[in-house]
C-alpha cells in the first residue's frame, strides 16, 4: 500500500504522462516506422483530449501546442537519427527560441497530425517547421518556426554526415525575418544589461 501512495505522489509532483508520451513516441517511432532522411517530413498523429482544452473545454489550449511540438521533434530526432548523431559528438540539442502563429482552433475531440520539417541550419542551430492540420479537413490550424540550439558541436559537421545536406537551402524569407526580430531583441536585453 505504501507503494501505491508513492507513485500517486509521484505522479501528482511529476508530469508522468509527458514521460510516458516521450518514450512512446520515440519508441514507436524507432519499432513501426522507417528511419526518414533528415530532409523529409516526419508526422505524429493526436487526438485533442479533455486534457488538452481550455477553460471553456471547446479547443486546445495554447499551452498544449507547445507540448505537442516537443513530441513531434523527439519524433523527428528518432526517425531521422539526428541527435544520435549530436549525441556521438557529446553535444545536445536545447530549445532556443519559438513562434507559434495560430490560424484556427482545434476542436475537443478532432484528430490532427503534426507535420516537422528541416527547413535550415547555420553552424550552431537547426530551423525547424510544424504544422497542426486536422485530419477532417486537412486545415493547416497552425504553423510554428522552432530554432534548436545544437551545443557542443559544430551543426555543420554533423550535417555532413547526411549526404541529402551536401546543398544547404536557401533560407526562407519568414526565418530570416524571424531571426532579424529574435536580434533585435536580444539587442535590446543587451542594452538594458
Amino acid at each position: 500500500m505504501s507503494w501505491l501512495v508513492v507513485l500517486l505522489i509521484l505522479y501528482v509532483i511529476w508530469d508522468v504522462n509527458y514521460f510516458i508520451r516521450c518514450v512512446f513516441t520515440v519508441f514507436a517511432g524507432r519499432l513501426f516506422q522507417r528511419k526518414r532522411k533528415v530532409t523529409d517530413t516526419t508526422t505524429i498523429y493526436g487526438l485533442c483530449t479533455s486534457q488538452d482544452v481550455d477553460i471553456f473545454i471547446r479547443h486546445m489550449n495554447n499551452a498544449r501546442y507547445l507540448r505537442e511540438l516537443d513530441f513531434a521533434r523527439f519524433h523527428f530526432y528518432a526517425l531521422t537519427g539526428l541527435y544520435e548523431r549530436i549525441r556521438e559528438r557529446r553535444g545536445g540539442a536545447v530549445q532556443g527560441a519559438s513562434s507559434v502563429r495560430y490560424r484556427r482552433t482545434i476542436p475537443i475531440f478532432h484528430p490532427y497530425k503534426i507535420q516537422t520539417k528541416l527547413v535550415w541550419w547555420d553552424d550552431k542551430a537547426i530551423y525547424l517547421e510544424q504544422q497542426f492540420v486536422t485530419l477532417s479537413d486537412g486545415f493547416v490550424r497552425a504553423v510554428a518556426m522552432s530554432k534548436q540550439n545544437i551545443t557542443n558541436c559544430n551543426v555543420l559537421e554533423v550535417l555532413k554526415t547526411y549526404p541529402e545536406t551536401a546543398q544547404r537551402p536557401e533560407k526562407p524569407e519568414e526565418l530570416k525575418l524571424w531571426l532579424d526580430a529574435i536580434e533585435l531583441s536580444s539587442q535590446k536585453l543587451r542594452k538594458d544589461k
